[in-house]
């Protein structure tokens, strides 16, 4: 199956083209299809699958059958970053065709985002909070609305914005489709399915396993030891562009001070941090001036990085499904990738979970700090 498949328009075919992509991903084979067709979609789907695409594709065609004013689509997402990736995928696709699209989310100034809604958009791309306070400013008029995504459902519910957008289903029009991605399906994510969709086209590429392509150790380590021994990963390792994971801010401030006193370069980034310091940091490691990056969970969403060699769990994650998505931050796009955890005598049992889901334990890795 092609792209030329889905009868997309001319113009969003010459984007793919463009970009390189001529054979859609799991993912996209199942979703572009009913998308496109207006049916509602229920899809569960991690990070690196092609999810982005699989939505924002049929979006753009769908809107360039028919001409029609105001905001047609909204796309909710539980993270600036990954709003931010999620217009950049709308800009690249869309690219020779007129519909205007904005991304809004808060920790920044709202000026630049009202100037370009008053400019008309077609697609929008918000983080919950900052779309109903414009709204609540009477600044945002949804009644023209025709589509709704909630992206990463999932993650918007471990965030607490569950109130947020049962705010928003009631200023948008009833009669709309519904298009909700997930990396996991718990109960409350499946009570919005229930109460949103109707009859919806159901999608599940999620695998049990993490992709064959990823390399993934652990170091058994004490606590003490821990920074001693990351230090000594990536400098034996002449390891560039590492992504670090932390559980907490803090951890993540001093690892990356840590790191830097070192002499490798790190930049750490959180929730804490202002939008454009997160921004710079992502900036710089995109670029590679900055060697590592240093991230908690919340912060990482989202995060799209090509070619992303090592992924690092300084920490372990309290579920096996966080771990699964870390380290999907690797072996991406059928690249290969190495994954290793940094696991102290009160992390085992988390690593115990963990080995449970993946097709191989992770392999036992010798270190001199043992």
């Amino acid at each position: 199956m092609s792209f030329t498949s889905f009868g997309l328009a001319a113009p969003i075919l010459a984007a793919l083209k463009d970009k390189g992509y001529t054979q859609p991903t799991p993912i996209q084979r199942k979703s572009i299809a009913p998308i496109i067709e207006g049916r509602d979609i229920v899809a569960c789907a991690q990070t690196g699958t092609g999810k982005t695409a699989a939505f924002c594709i049929p979006i753009l065609q769908r809107l360039s059958e028919r001409r029609a004013p105001g905001v047609r689509a909204l796309i909710l997402t539980p993270t600036r970053e990954l709003a931010i990736q999620i217009s950049e995928h709308l800009d690249l696709y869309g690219k020779n065709l007129r519909i205007r699209s904005a991304v809004i989310f808060g920790g920044v100034s709202q000026h630049h985002q009202v100037k370009q809604l008053r400019q008309g958009v077609s697609v929008l791309v918000a983080t919950p909070g900052r779309l109903l306070d414009l709204i609540n400013q009477k600044l945002i008029q949804l009644n023209t609305l025709e589509i709704l995504v909630l992206d990463e459902a999932d993650r918007m519910l471990d965030m607490g914005f569950i109130h947020d957008i049962k705010r928003i289903f009631k200023v948008i029009p009833e009669k709309r489709q519904n298009i909700l991605f997930s990396a996991t399906m718990p109960k409350e994510v499946q009570g919005i399915v229930d109460a949103i969709t109707k009859s919806p086209v159901k999608v599940d590429v999620v695998s049990q396993t993490t992709p064959a392509k990823i390399f993934q150790g652990v170091y058994y380590v004490s606590k003490e030891s821990k920074r001693a021994l990351l230090k000594h990963i990536i400098a034996e390792g002449s390891m560039e562009n590492v992504l670090v994971f932390t559980r907490t801010k803090h951890g993540a401030d001093r690892v990356a001070r840590d790191l830097s006193r070192a002499g490798i370069t790190a930049e750490a980034i959180h929730g804490n941090k202002s939008q454009n310091a997160r921004q710079r940091a992502l900036t710089n490691f995109k670029n590679n001036t900055t060697r590592v990056l240093v991230a908690t969970d919340i912060a990482a969403r989202g995060i799209d990085i090509v070619n992303l060699p090592f992924v690092i769990n300084f920490e372990l994650p309290d579920t096996p499904e966080t771990y699964t998505h870390r380290i999907g931050r690797t072996g991406r796009a059928g690249a290969t990738g190495t994954a290793f955890s940094l696991c102290d005598q009160a992390e085992k049992s988390q690593l115990k979970d963990i080995n449970k889901i993946i097709a191989t334990p992770l392999k036992v890795m010798e270190h001199p700090f043992a």
